[in-house]
């Protein structure tokens, strides 16, 4: 995306909510120096979650980090923030200034590979507020995001491209589901940041 550009970038959904994408907002230059610092230098763990009674290890690795110790419980689990490092705290400058929006934590997804996804669901957790805005930046392979309305069930996805930036807005999470459907022709990691604010 050029920075300089008057062009307002459009918004993916019909109704009930607003999904704003930017494309490629990191230079190319960038985008390998990105994701072997985040590979590298972020503090990996393998996701949990409690369905139904049983304790869940992900194959996919999660971070925390953020302007103090937040915590933050989804999925019956709740997890501290670690406190930013130099380049999160980079990324999130350029995240704010594009998308008009400040953020004080970051939940980081590590998927090694195709077969890593993410199943339906909506970010309405409590401590994130009504109506909240979350800034989705992506590193590595590029990979389907897809969305689902909780009542129409009208569906539609984005290809979401290395260095790309796409934020949720207004009521997407109240009206809208969203996924990352496993795929085997992806093979490489590929690294998203979800920059939001915890009440």
């Amino acid at each position: 995306m050029d920075l300089f550009s008057t062009e307002k970038p459009l918004n993916l959904l019909p109704y009930d909510g607003e999904v704003i994408y930017y494309g490629q907002v990191i230079s190319s230059g960038r985008l390998a120096y990105y994701l072997q610092r985040l590979l590298e230098d972020i503090v990996w763990k393998n996701d949990e979650a409690i369905i139904f009674g049983k304790h869940i290890n992900t194959k996919r690795k999660v971070a925390w980090y953020g302007d103090a110790e937040y915590a933050y419980t989804y999925s019956n689990t709740t997890k501290h923030a670690l406190l930013w490092t130099e380049d999160l705290l980079a990324l999130k400058q350029v995240v704010e200034q594009l998308s008009g929006t400040q953020f004080n934590s970051c939940l980081l997804n590590l998927y090694h590979d195709g077969n890593e996804g993410m199943a339906w669901h909506s970010d309405d957790e409590k401590s994130l507020g009504r109506n909240t805005t979350i800034a989705s930046l992506s590193f590595g392979a590029e990979r389907k995001f897809a969305f689902k309305h909780k009542s129409t069930k009208q569906a539609l996805s984005v290809l979401l491209e290395n260095g790309s930036l796409l934020v949720m807005k207004g009521a997407t999470q109240s009206h809208w589901l969203h996924a990352l459907p496993k795929t085997t022709k992806v093979a490489r990691p590929r690294i998203n940041l979800t920059f939001r604010t915890i009440v």
